[in-house]
């Protein structure tokens, strides 16, 4: 979907209704107004047009054979892919019933039939302008996760480090109870929690040897780099305290800030012990990788130096004895 200027806005809508005469009204009006319109029959056509083609928004009627617009708008929500999508549901239905499935099904508006032009074009841009900025929102993320990769990437030893971080923290995060939003913000700090070595010099950053007090002190500095870099986007809001402190120990003696104990935010706290079993766990050019269980004993003996969260680690080595889903299978070994 393109911006057109700061008072309108243009994109592709899907009409979905099982009356031609009806779809023709909309699509008629829609197009002179200036958006691309794709109009379908029922509400399988809406769905396979979704699957082949971008869609900005999409109309849907209620009463359609075989997929009617609520069992539509539910799997439109449902789908990571498409959740995006602003649905209207337009129907000759106006009780407080249907209003109510609607939502649940996840509709992000409503139109009564017969259908006020004006109402619907003024809701209509409304919510494009709306997936617009989403789209924007989207497309700065991928570019961090880009950059993040990127900088993954210069070590082959660290290849799918973000993506197995993205995946242990997540999973860690639901064996404690973490509301959606909070695993959310795991999965994508496991993707971009080291973006700040970007200001690391390569020649630190890949060095095979012991690094000096000075080349310490520059990386040290990324979890702020990182922090300032991702600060921009408002739905990073919950990401930023595990990209400055996923660094900090339990006893006070991690950086940046010296944090202890439950002064930590405990999303970084669960994200140290997945980092750290993913190190233990991973080749490096300087030691083996270790089994599961020897990585899970060694970071025991660093909880009982003080560096880790002990509850935390204690639900991540249940996690880990009853990996039913296999989702440490990328580690070395067997337990």
């Amino acid at each position: 979907m393109r911006s057109q200027s700061h008072q309108s806005v243009t994109g592709t809508i899907l009409v979905a209704d099982d009356q031609p005469s009806n779809r023709e009204l909309l699509e008629e009006f829609l197009s002179a107004q200036g958006f691309k319109v794709i109009a379908v029959e029922d509400g399988a056509a809406a769905l396979e047009q979704v699957a082949k083609s971008q869609i900005d928004l999409m109309l849907l009627d209620v009463m359609m054979p075989s997929l009617d617009g609520f069992e539509v708008c539910k799997k439109i929500k449902s789908n990571p892919e498409t959740d995006l999508i602003p649905v209207v549901l337009v129907t000759a239905l106006s009780d407080r019933e249907n209003r109510l499935q609607g939502i649940k099904s996840g509709a992000d508006d409503f139109l009564t039939r017969p259908v006020d032009r004006t109402e619907l074009l003024a809701r209509v841009r409304s919510l494009l302008k709306l997936k617009f900025r989403t789209d924007e929102l989207e497309r700065a993320e991928s570019v961090l996760f880009t950059l993040a990769r990127s900088i993954e990437g210069k070590d082959p030893y660290t290849h799918g480090h973000c993506e197995r971080l993205a995946n242990y923290s997540a999973h860690l995060g639901r064996q404690l109870g973490l509301s959606k939003d909070e695993i959310t913000a795991l999965q994508r700090a496991g993707i971009v929690h080291d973006v700040g070595k970007i200001a690391v010099p390569d020649a630190i950053l890949l060095k095979p040897g012991r690094l000096t007090e000075d080349e310490w002190t520059v990386i040290r500095q990324h979890p702020t780099v990182g922090e300032r870099i991702c600060a921009p986007l408002k739905s990073f809001r919950l990401v930023l305290p595990i990209i400055r402190h996923h660094h900090e120990k339990y006893d006070g003696s991690g950086y940046p800030d010296g944090l202890r104990a439950e002064a930590i935010p405990l999303s970084a706290r669960i994200l140290q012990i997945v980092d750290v079993f993913d190190a233990l766990t991973t080749e490096r050019p300087y030691k083996k990788a270790l089994s599961i269980a020897d990585a899970m004993q060694t970071i025991r003996e660093e909880v009982s130096k003080g560096w880790w969260d002990p509850a935390i680690f204690g639900e991540f080595d249940r996690l880990i004895a009853n990996d039913a889903t296999g989702f440490a299978k990328g580690a070395t070994a067997s337990r």
